[in-house]
């Protein structure tokens, strides 16, 4: 077999690939997809038992320069796989909702659903909160295409928490799907 002489205009000019030697040290590293380091069942039990329960920040609807305080009470929290189940209450300005959700331990994604069946604020019915920073940071997806949604962003509270008033006997649980 001849060999391609360098500068050659048998490839165009360009040289083909050949892998490089193998290395002079003799020990060879694990590929990085070979092992998972990462558990997010347990990551998921771990953010069950450790979410800070109270919450509080703004929501601001895309096209208003009004924000509103919103302050949310997580009062279920169970890891089931690598998600966490949330439940509890969420007040916008003056009205109390019940809210449930699911965050993600693999990736911190966040789909939270209020459970009241008025408008609040412009968050229509049918709409979901939803985020990749877990409960930080969620923007407001609408079920019509006419309302532009909004932000939410929360922080954990520390010291003496909120309260949210009583709210009447929640509407029935919907499904996330």
């Amino acid at each position: 077999m001849a060999e391609v002489p360098l500068g050659s205009d048998a490839f165009g000019g360009v040289l083909p690939f050949s892998p490089p030697a193998a290395s002079d040290t003799g020990t060879a590293m694990p590929l990085p997809e070979s092992v998972e380091t990462f558990d997010p069942a347990a990551r998921a039990q771990v953010l069950a038992r450790d979410l800070p329960p109270f919450w509080a920040g703004t929501f601001q609807a895309f096209g208003s320069q009004q924000s509103l305080p919103v302050q949310l009470r997580l009062t279920a929290q169970r890891s089931i796989g690598q998600m966490v189940d949330l439940r509890g209450e969420m007040r916008i300005g003056e009205v109390v909702t019940p809210v449930q959700g699911n965050l993600n331990a693999r990736s911190d994604q966040l789909d939270l659903l209020l459970l009241n069946r008025l408008s609040v604020a412009g968050l229509e019915p049918g709409g979901v909160f939803t985020g990749l920073q877990g409960l930080s940071l969620s923007g407001w997806q609408a079920s019509r295409l006419t309302n532009p949604g909004g932000r939410l962003e929360l922080t954990p509270v520390e010291g003496p928490q909120p309260a949210v008033p009583a709210q009447a006997p929640a509407a029935p649980v919907r499904g996330l799907w």
